[in-house]
């Protein structure tokens, strides 16, 4: 137990480290990649926090990292957009969507949210400390354990629906994949089925983004022209994304992950 709760307090240092880095990046416009770091380090703390959920101190700082995605999902979906466009060819509309970006950036960097999160990641390791000491983290990595199960039966039966969801098992996903890689110790998911994982998520988020730029050119006139491509590259995304899906299914269904 004593190990579990060292690993957890170690990623909470680790990652608070990424984050104040991701903030000067952000402040001082160095990269286009600052956003997307911030938002992975951000995903990979609530996927440490979600087996912790009745510590001290967890709600508070999933409720935190709820607001900062919030903030951050749109910004990050029109540079995403813009990259496409660029890639096509369609500068003038691309860079269209990134007017702004260094004073967006610098927004985010000095956001409410983002200092909230910074202060009560700052204050975490104490709260699980002082836990500890009152006798509130007896058998952390059985209960670690045990949510983490549930999530990949979650994922299982999920992907046994004939009439899955596509968003949902995308969420479901990531959700595993990073539960498994936060606590690795637990050693729920060997290295090819943490491929078929990555590969199913690249796989639906493909299909989602072309899907969220079709809706999108209903509305915005410039993206007409990638209308038809996107509706080919939707349809191939499902079918790639079908097969990806299946193989992870019989994947699971040999694994010790959710057993």
């Amino acid at each position: 137990m004593a190990a579990m709760l060292d690993h957890v307090v170690a990623q909470v240092v680790a990652l608070q480290v990424r984050l104040l880095a991701c903030r000067e990046r952000l402040a001082a416009d160095t990269d286009s990649e600052a956003l997307h770091d911030l938002r992975t380090s951000v995903r990979r703390l609530r996927s440490l926090l979600r087996p912790l959920r009745g510590m001290p101190g967890v709600e508070q700082l999933e409720g935190a990292c709820e607001s900062l995605g919030s903030l951050t999902t749109p910004l990050r979906d029109r540079e995403v957009l813009a990259a496409e466009l660029i890639r096509r060819g369609f500068d003038e509309p691309g860079q269209r969507r990134l007017a702004g970006r260094a004073a967006n950036f610098a927004s985010v960097a000095r956001s409410a949210q983002l200092t909230r999160v910074l202060a009560i990641v700052d204050a975490f390791p104490l709260f699980l400390r002082a836990a500890d000491r009152e006798g509130l983290m007896q058998n952390l990595d059985k209960r670690v354990d045990k949510r983490l199960v549930k999530q990949w039966h979650k994922l299982h039966d999920a992907l046994r629906d004939p009439a899955h969801d596509r968003h949902r098992l995308r969420l479901l996903i990531k959700r595993a994949r990073y539960g498994d890689e936060a606590y690795p110790q637990l050693d729920h998911a060997g290295k090819k089925l943490q491929k078929l994982l990555k590969r199913a998520q690249g796989d639906l988020g493909d299909w989602h983004d072309r899907l969220q730029w079709l809706l999108q050119a209903r509305d915005h006139a410039d993206l007409a022209p990638c209308k038809v491509d996107w509706e080919q590259e939707l349809h191939e995304a499902e079918r790639t994304s079908d097969a990806t899906l299946d193989a992870l299914l019989k994947a699971l269904g040999r694994s010790k992950a959710h057993r």
